[in-house]
């Protein structure tokens, strides 16, 4: 039975952009969806994959030639090329084309990097292209309902629980199962042990192709073992000295790992946010995978992992590494931008995620509980009336495993895990 087409939120952003771009590349992690946006979701445009190796021979002999070619059959309609980061040669084809017709929406691009991120085609490229990212289904997506507005709610002025839609009765064991199958579309829906064999069959893909293209890795097996440690550390602060003591590798060979993995889209580091008032702040950077599944899926975690006898710490940093993702992925559907960042100082006090816009801050902490009491919301009460957020206007949110959302006076919140599907 075929998988069904899951509304991907991202299609309006591409139909906008094809509108004012010449050139529009989406970018996205390997398996997110991409080539099913593009060639099945808009249901527009010439198709071609770079994936199919006599196709790319063609393109790499003559690129200037075959793209002429496709645009004059296309029409009014997108030339797509999916995994264009497989050629070396089409970005100055591309370029070449859309400057000679000078109208937008000729090119749609996929690929697991971005293609024009070296900064001589950037700069040749600069006004013709626009990038958009592809993640994983968003909990919202996988429900069928619409991009969560939770950033935009803290920022309003009469932010209260009668502004929030009614969240989603979730019992634990829904929740559990939920984080566990990730996003990844075609793999999210399979059995426990299938599904996480196939997931680690994306990892080793993107350790075998995806980094290839980006990168030479001298020994894959020292790549596989980063990613196995950041998969027990995601939603940990990044201790690259530990890290490579434990991997067996050099500092600069580590961190070019992180920054192409991070290209490629499959974690994220999240910055340490910074009031400027102390200098008691600690400054390192956490570590989220961009997928629960993957997370699930290295670990070895399935449906019976987190039941009285699971580790808690695990299931807690699997749930905040959710929240940090679901709230990733709702941004570019917000009125406003939004940044995201981390927040501890020397005292022990800390801050999940920080999601600052102008003035306005969102401090969001995360219990993998179903109830709450006072002290849970402590550190947000101290951040918001004592803290480094005492100068700025201040929401203070706290995601939850429960049914009800909560107020606790001076724009401090309760909320369940269920609002990010109930938009």
């Amino acid at each position: 039975m075929e998988t069904p087409l899951l509304p991907r939120h991202l299609r309006t952003e591409v139909e906008t952009a094809l509108r004012a771009a010449r050139v529009v590349n989406v970018i996205g992690p390997r398996q997110a969806g991409k080539t099913t946006l593009v060639r099945d979701l808009l249901g527009t445009g010439r198709f071609i994959t770079l994936d199919d190796t006599g196709v790319l021979t063609a393109v790499e002999t003559d690129p200037y030639g075959q793209m002429t070619t496709m645009a004059a059959a296309a029409g009014d309609a997108p030339v797509i090329i999916d995994e264009i980061q497989r050629s070396r040669s089409l970005a100055i084809a591309i370029k070449r084309i859309v400057d000679e017709q000078r109208r937008p929406g000729q090119f749609l691009l996929t690929g697991s990097s971005n293609v024009f991120a070296t900064a001589s085609i950037a700069d040749s490229l600069a006004g013709r292209v626009q990038t958009l990212t592809l993640m994983p289904l968003s909990s919202a997506e996988i429900h069928m309902k619409g991009p969560a507005k939770i950033l935009d709610w803290g920022a309003s002025a009469n932010a209260s629980p009668q502004e929030l839609p009614q969240p989603p009765v979730m019992e634990r064991g829904r929740y559990i199962d939920l984080l566990i199958r990730g996003g990844y579309p075609e793999i999210r829906v399979l059995p426990d042990r299938i599904r996480n064999r196939r997931y680690r069959d994306v990892i080793n893909a993107i350790v075998e192709k995806d980094v290839a293209d980006v990168l030479k890795v001298r020994k894959s097996d020292a790549l596989r073992r980063v990613i196995d440690q950041l998969a027990a550390r995601t939603a940990e602060e990044l201790s690259v000295e530990a890290l490579c003591a434990v991997s067996g590798i050099q500092r600069a060979t580590f961190e070019q790992y992180v920054d192409v993995l991070t290209s490629l889209g499959l974690l994220t580091r999240l910055g340490a946010w910074a009031s400027g008032a102390t200098k008691r702040e600690i400054k390192r950077p956490k570590v989220h995978f961009m997928d629960c599944g993957v997370v699930a899926a290295l670990r070895g975690f399935d449906s019976e992992s987190f039941g009285p006898n699971g580790d808690p710490v695990a299931f807690g940093h699997l749930v905040e590494t959710f929240v940090f993702t679901e709230l990733a992925k709702s941004i570019p559907f917000q009125s406003r931008d939004w940044r995201l960042w981390h927040w501890r100082n020397q005292d022990g006090r800390e801050v999940d995620i920080v999601a600052e816009c102008g003035n306005w801050l969102v401090a969001v902490e995360v219990k993998a509980s179903s109830t709450l009491n006072a002290d849970d919301i402590a550190n947000l009460r101290w951040f918001k009336s004592h803290g480094p957020g005492r100068t700025r206007n201040v929401t203070g949110i706290t995601f939850y495993l429960g049914d009800q959302v909560l107020s606790f006076g001076d724009r401090l919140f309760a909320i369940p895990l269920s609002m990010f599907w109930a938009w």
